[in-house]
């Protein structure tokens, strides 16, 4: 396993951010890291990271304890944190030389750093300062600094955060093309982004685990609670009428556009209702719930 965390725990004070959490993830997994702020995702990469330590409980990477060879677990890991420190006063090409020369890469330096400054679209700015960079070249500079000692496992903290809708587009591209041959744990809270990149997803609510599966599983789980059909009508018609149809729960309009929440499929049903009543039925979907919906539904 790439990484490996047993019955996890962090108490600061009185105050428990993580309770005996524990999930693996496998090598060339995209493991979307999920939860509310102050869940204790942060909390978690820190301790994987080695920055802080775990009050009980086990974790590794690579096989290598956190705790016992620390050193060794950050020869595997390239970090991404939120908040990216930079020296924005020097030049891009500089500071990542500067970086390979803290990390020991030696002779090997310029020839990796030229490769990453490919890698990460680097190649027009890298005479420029950082501190004269965008957001999101800036993103890009901290995750070629994070795979300059070409580590097997990546931990990106929030990586599109702040970035506009190209930017993000970019930095997404990027993360999927790098995750063929890395084991990655991304912490993000856009939902589309895990749905784009991640082949599996952990949610973490309260300091404890609530999901830890596929997408797919998630939503299996989760099936008891009902499924969505979305019809759309040429002319409008009473939600009232709506609400009455047998294991209709919810129903939200949009114009001609109704979202029914089920306890059942009833499509068939619906079709006989709406050529009883002389509706016109354009069009009917079967929805599976949205991964922004299952979300909501763990960590309310």
């Amino acid at each position: 396993m790439s990484i490996v965390v047993e019955k996890l725990s962090k108490i600061y004070g009185e105050q428990k951010a993580l309770n005996e959490i524990s999930f693996e993830v496998n090598p060339g997994d995209v493991l979307g890291f999920l939860g509310p702020n102050g869940a204790g995702k942060s909390t978690t990469m820190k301790i994987l990271t080695c920055y802080i330590p775990q009050s009980s409980g086990n974790a590794s990477v690579c096989g290598f304890d956190v705790s016992s060879h620390s050193i060794d677990v950050r020869r595997q890991i390239g970090y991404l944190p939120e908040l990216n420190p930079l020296y924005t006063d020097m030049f891009v090409k500089e500071y990542l030389l500067f970086s390979a020369e803290v990390q020991g890469l030696g002779k090997q330096a310029n020839a990796r750093v030229e490769e990453m400054i490919d890698k990460v679209g680097l190649t027009i700015e890298r005479k420029k300062k950082i501190g004269q960079l965008s957001k999101g070249y800036k993103q890009r500079v901290g995750l070629a600094q994070a795979m300059l000692h070409n580590p097997k496992v990546l931990i990106l903290d929030e990586p599109t955060s702040g970035l506009d809708p190209n930017q993000v587009g970019d930095m997404r591209n990027l993360i999927k093309e790098i995750g063929r041959d890395k084991t990655i744990l991304l912490s993000t809270h856009i939902m589309q982004e895990v749905e784009a990149m991640c082949n599996r997803v952990v949610i973490i609510n309260k300091g404890e685990i609530v999901a830890n599966n596929t997408l797919a599983g998630i939503n299996r789980q989760l099936s008891h609670s009902g499924i969505i059909i979305t019809i759309e009508l040429k002319n409008e018609v009473k939600e009232s009428m709506l609400k009455q149809i047998h294991d209709v729960q919810t129903v939200k309009q949009k114009g001609k556009k109704y979202q029914l929440h089920c306890s059942s499929d009833i499509r068939e049903h619906l079709s006989q209702i709406a050529s009883t009543n002389g509706w016109v039925l354009l069009a009917m979907n079967l929805e599976e719930e949205s991964l922004e919906d299952v979300f909501q539904k763990l960590t309310k």
